[in-house]
């Protein structure tokens, strides 16, 4: 049988996909985008491409057919806990002996992110999970905010004095085909996973500078003034950029900065720290 990774073209989907190929399994690449799914994986083997949305129903039965497992995430233009619920309810009427979903730390106890619930309506429709709660990506740094930091040497991020956790999606990704490949050992549990130290954007921007070789400031924004340059100068979507306004807003709240072991006890690794991460990313930046 197949395991299938959504957002297999995403951030963390990549990763997922690539330790699942390395442990032998057979993937289902599912995505909104084929074309692109077809550029990166065709000449993969052992990977099946496949178009997938989660707002269209037609797309569910092809995407689980001969899947037993499901890598599942949440798109960020998806906003809304109940736009994942019709999924749900499709791979309860399968045969899924595991469902791993991209959850956030410290939701458990937060109600107010969509992951809070989602989490919910997996449980409560007797689906077999193992919830991953992962700290803040690493690839937020050289993703979204990568541009402030490139142009203006400047990190523009609303989070206070709070420190954070960050993680790399590649261990991410390892931690959630490593409990895919075994469903019957890490059937219903949850895994809170972090880097291996919790840091504040000034400590980050130290890091970047001396791996830069170039002084990179850290600027602590206002909500109010990180959300209007993203929705308004960035042009990024409203809803997205709400998402993160609240996160950062849990991050002053102290959310962020548990720092746990149970990545290595998943994996049996050590997690990446954000300085090899910064130096192996020092071309996004530059």
């Amino acid at each position: 049988m197949n395991v299938m990774v959504t957002g297999a073209l995403g951030n963390v989907g990549r990763y997922v996909l690539e330790s699942l190929l390395s442990m032998g399994e057979q993937v289902v690449a599912a995505d909104i985008n084929l074309e692109k799914l077809n550029a990166a994986y065709e000449k993969v083997n052992n990977v099946k491409s496949i178009y997938f949305d989660f707002t269209d129903s037609k797309t569910f039965d092809t995407a689980l057919k001969n899947v037993d497992r499901v890598f599942l995430m949440r798109p960020p233009h998806l906003g809304k806990p109940e736009d994942l619920l019709p999924f749900i309810q499709a791979m309860a009427r399968s045969n899924i002996k595991l469902v791993s979903f991209l959850s956030l730390m410290g939701v458990e106890n937060n109600p107010v992110p969509p992951h809070h619930k989602i989490e919910k309506f997996i449980e409560q429709h007797n689906l077999p999970y193992a919830h991953i709660r992962p700290g803040f990506f690493m690839q937020n740094i050289s993703g979204v905010h990568a541009l402030e930091i490139k142009e203006q040497n400047q990190i523009f991020v609303p989070a206070g004095k709070s420190k954070t956790s960050f993680i790399d999606a590649k261990d991410i990704g390892l931690s959630i085909a490593t409990v895919l490949h075994s469903p019957e050992k890490y059937k219903n549990t949850s895994h809170t996973i972090t880097g291996p130290e919790s840091l504040d954007y000034y400590q980050i921007a130290e890091i970047l500078s001396e791996v830069l070789g170039r002084k990179i400031k850290y600027t602590k924004p206002s909500y109010l003034k990180y959300r209007s340059v993203y929705i308004n100068k960035r042009g990024l979507d409203r809803g997205y950029v709400n998402v993160t306004v609240m996160l950062y807003f849990m991050t002053r709240m102290g959310t962020a900065k548990k720092v746990t072991d149970e990545f290595e006890r998943l994996t049996g690794k050590k997690p990446r720290t954000f300085r090899d991460f910064a130096i192996d990313n020092i071309k996004v930046w530059q």
